[in-house]
């Protein structure tokens, strides 16, 4: 293990990120995996890897520019520092203090004449011969036929990144933390407003307010504050006939009982949190909805005394199932945990629908973070869903947050 992992196993987490160093690290990575597939440079079209290859952050935009103005990096075997396409050149938060040389104008690989400008760019840097490897394809680059493997198929940089971002490091698990503080800040000004006769919207502009004056980067998710009905059948139709969740937030007034399923997120330096929990509006749980918790917080237990490094998925899903009398206590849509870091849900995801060889065969790693998200549902009844954010050790997991469970 190295010692930045140790640092992270044991709790030694940085109180302040190295934001320099968190960037060095995560090329680093990229890298050294590009030289086990033999590549000599991958280019990045995701946003998420974008921000994650060059550390860049840049603000949201409306879906009608985010594909045409998107950055695009590219990462070359043979260089330290990646290189990062950008609209937003005068923006010096965005180009996270990469050298001039190193930040050059607009791709737009939307376009044909986009991908005619950017190949002879591209080529400069690495060569025409070069083997390239890249995460998304735009319908002009497909055209053009580029980037093509021995068998004719492009070369998957997505599989290059994902691998990269499974262990956290020391900084990145330090923005995290920071991430979490921050929404759980946003949390608490929502959770000190909540009563009978607040809209939704009301509850996302106070979160929106709170995270933003605290120094989020960017909100990732329309906070949802859904309010649960008691049966399945009460609620929305689904072509599965499973529970309909999330379902996003209006201008509905909040009713005295009624049960919120809170689920959440913001970015913090580009690394996310994830934030998830039960209220009940205007009055205390009654003696079922305790039990429900109880019941949850009973599977939650089961789960972390088997969550470790070396462990597998499946070790985690049989003791949650175990700990709820031989059914799964989780949506079928969905899945008992997943990663989090640059993506709010990311691999690894344990009891989702990629099914249980998946699952008996991945393994736990130290430096790892995950989301466990159990829910209990009693039809007729409701039910209760929170979430728990833990770091993989060696002999263990470490909690990200100790963010209370009130009402319960």
């Amino acid at each position: 293990m190295t010692a930045g992992l140790m640092e992270a196993a044991t709790g030694l987490i940085p109180a302040t990120p190295d934001l320099a160093r968190m960037r060095r690290d995560r090329t680093g990575r990229i890298r050294d995996s590009m030289r086990e597939q033999g590549l000599d440079a991958v280019v990045l079209l995701g946003n998420t890897n974008v921000v994650y290859a060059t550390g860049a952050i840049w603000p949201l935009s409306d879906a009608s520019r985010t594909n045409f103005e998107q950055p695009v990096a590219v990462v070359l075997a043979a260089d330290e520092l990646p290189h990062l396409f950008s609209p937003n050149r005068a923006d010096s938060r965005m180009h996270a203090d990469l050298p001039d040389d190193h930040v050059h104008g607009p791709a737009h690989l939307d376009f044909d004449e986009g991908v005619e400008t950017f190949l002879p760019r591209l080529y400069d840097l690495v060569g025409e011969q070069a083997s390239v490897a890249i995460d998304e394809w735009s319908h002009p680059l497909r055209r053009a036929g580029v980037f093509l493997g021995p068998k004719g198929a492009p070369v998957d940089a997505g599989h290059i990144i994902s691998r990269a971002k499974l262990i956290k490091t020391p900084d990145e698990l330090a923005c995290m933390r920071e991430s979490l503080r921050i929404t759980e800040e946003g949390i608490r000004e929502v959770q000190a407003r909540l009563a009978p006769g607040v809209k939704q919207t009301e509850l996302t502009a106070t979160f929106l307010r709170t995270i933003f004056d605290a120094g989020a980067d960017v909100n990732i998710l329309d906070p949802i504050w859904q309010v649960m009905p008691r049966s399945i059948a009460e609620g929305p139709w689904t072509t599965t006939g499973d529970l309909a969740l999330p379902l996003l937030s209006t201008e509905r007034e909040l009713a005295e009982g009624d049960v919120l399923w809170v689920d959440l997120g913001i970015s913090y330096e580009g690394v996310h949190s994830d934030f998830g929990r039960t209220w009940i509006v205007g009055r205390e749980p009654n003696d079922v909805e305790r039990n429900q918790f109880d019941r949850w917080r009973a599977v939650l237990d089961a789960t972390l005394a088997v969550t470790r490094a070396g462990a597998k998925n499946s070790d985690l899903t049989a003791a949650a199932t175990a700990a709820n009398g031989g059914s799964k206590p989780w949506l079928p849509h969905f899945y008992l945990g997943h990663g989090l870091g640059i993506d709010s849900a990311e691999m690894p995801f344990v009891g989702s629908d990629i099914g249980e060889e998946f699952d008996a065969a991945y393994v736990l790693e130290t430096g790892m973070v995950l989301v466990l998200e159990p829910v209990i549902w009693d039809d007729g009844r409701c039910g209760y869903r929170s979430e728990e954010v833990v770091l993989i050790t060696e002999d263990g997991w470490e909690p990200m947050t100790d963010y209370p469970y009130d009402p319960f």
